[in-house]
């Protein structure tokens, strides 16, 4: 198995999720030991959500599942790229297909695209 460098960072790197495609970044997320070991196991992105402090498969309650074609390592062996299928509309909580749909404008921030799924539908609490 590939060794990559979590100590450097503090036991978490970044991960790039980009379509195997059409190159287009979806998103930035980050990675444990735990979460790469998992994401190679299985052959799903696995992150680590720093939010709630736990292993996070992309997909798993909105079942946009993000299938990975290859994985891209830097030279320093701490960050990664995962070429992903993104199975489902988008990759981003707000509905969006990728996570970076605004841009930086004169005026602050502009919306470059428009939401492809109902966020609020897609991620309701079930009860």
């Amino acid at each position: 198995m590939v060794e990559l460098d979590f100590e450097k960072s503090g036991g978490l790197i970044p991960a790039v999720a980009q379509d195997w495609q059409t190159g287009e970044v979806l998103m930035l997320a980050y990675i444990s030991p735990e979460s790469w070991e998992e994401t190679l196991r299985s052959g799903y992105a696995t992150y680590f959500s720093r939010s709630r402090n736990q292993l996070w498969k992309k997909g798993e309650s909105s079942g946009h599942l993000q299938k990975i074609h290859s994985i891209l390592v830097d030279c320093d062996l701490d960050s990664v790229i995962f070429k992903i299928e993104q199975l489902g509309p988008g990759a981003c909580h707000t509905g969006h297909r990728s996570c970076f749909y605004r841009e930086v404008t004169g005026d602050g921030l502009q919306e470059t695209a428009a939401a492809v799924f109902d966020a609020g539908k897609v991620y309701q609490v079930k009860k």
